[in-house]
């Protein structure tokens, strides 16, 4: 798990915002600023932050659903960032992505057959009948059998849906899956059967995922490590496979300790102040510094960089300087 698959480096998107006058500046919405990290092959590489964090525009970013502002992505080495039509069809086989909201990803006019031998087709894989052995078998994988072929998505139920959207993805045989929010409108009992689901595939087919959720206790039972973000940036990578790691930034401390604990010991709520900045105006310096109890004069005016601290950590904060792992 040594092996860097994905590596990420300075990535940046921008959405310019309609100016209101002729003279106006233009403005722009940093929906991811400057953020670097990498996924080794074969492990979970979990991102976490609030609502408009910019996990999500980061996952589309990796995998060419959107075009970056700045930055590079690298996949086995090599920069897939200004890769014309022909190469990008030939990464579509080892790149996919599952969607948070499975029935909007789904074809609802064609029946689960066609939609998942359609990959195979335009990308030319086997003739019709090796097509067929192929959805079989993938349908077999996510838990559903050939009676599902002949069906409508809005014929299926919710977890049903999502188990075709994995299909979907798994169909080209990929080597990396972006996992979008993929559990977060289903019960929790059906959850859970997705999670176990992505694990044993992951562990049969030797997949490496970036798992993005909102959700802390899906996003700890899933990773290896979490990135957490915070207004388009990383405040700190943790290393939770490696026993005894604890969130040091106090946005990821403050964040950890909201999740309930069934131990004697409960961790003491750390609650923050004020609201969420607009990703439109962000504040100077350190984007958290107004929501912070442990601000500083530094952090109103330089923003931090990540850097490996003592802690084992990946850490984007000025109350760790001197602490870095040269």
């Amino acid at each position: 798990m040594n092996t860097a698959l994905i590596e990420v480096e300075g990535l940046v998107k921008y959405y310019a915002v309609p100016r209101q006058g002729l003279w106006e500046s233009q403005q722009y919405v940093k929906a991811v600023d400057n953020v670097s990290f990498t996924i080794r092959e074969g492990e979970t590489f979990g991102l976490v932050g609030e609502s408009g964090c910019g996990k999500s525009t980061t996952g589309q970013l990796l995998v060419r659903l959107l075009q970056q502002t700045g930055g590079s992505i690298r996949y086995r080495g090599r920069d897939v960032t200004g890769l014309d039509r022909r190469e990008m069809r030939i990464l579509r086989q080892e790149i996919q992505i599952v969607f948070q909201d499975p029935y909007a990803s789904l074809n609802p006019k064609k029946q689960i057959g066609w939609i998942l031998e359609e990959p195979l087709i335009i990308h030319r894989i086997g003739d019709k009948q090796e097509r067929r052995k192929i959805v079989a078998s993938v349908l077999e994988q996510v838990g559903l059998d050939n009676s599902f072929l002949k069906r409508y998505p809005h014929e299926l139920s919710g977890g049903q849906r999502q188990r075709v959207g994995i299909a979907a993805a798994l169909v080209l045989n990929p080597k990396f899956i972006v996992i979008d929010e993929a559990v977060s409108a289903l019960d929790v009992s059906i959850q859970s059967q997705i999670l176990n689901l992505l694990k044993e595939l992951q562990h049969r087919h030797g997949l490496t995922y970036l798992f993005i959720s909102h959700d802390l206790n899906v996003i700890q039972y899933m990773s290896d490590r979490i990135g957490v973000m915070y207004l388009g940036r990383l405040a700190e990578i943790i290393d939770v496979a490696q026993a005894g790691r604890e969130p040091v930034h106090p946005y990821t401390q403050a964040l950890f300790s909201s999740i309930p604990q069934v131990k004697a010991t409960q961790r003491e709520r750390i609650l923050l102040q004020g609201d969420l900045p607009s990703p439109l105006t962000p504040p100077t310096g350190c984007t958290f510094h107004p929501r912070c109890p442990y601000a500083m004069d530094r952090c109103h005016q330089e923003m931090p960089e990540l850097k490996p601290y003592s802690t084992g950590n990946m850490v984007s904060c000025h109350l760790y300087e001197g602490e870095e792992i040269k």
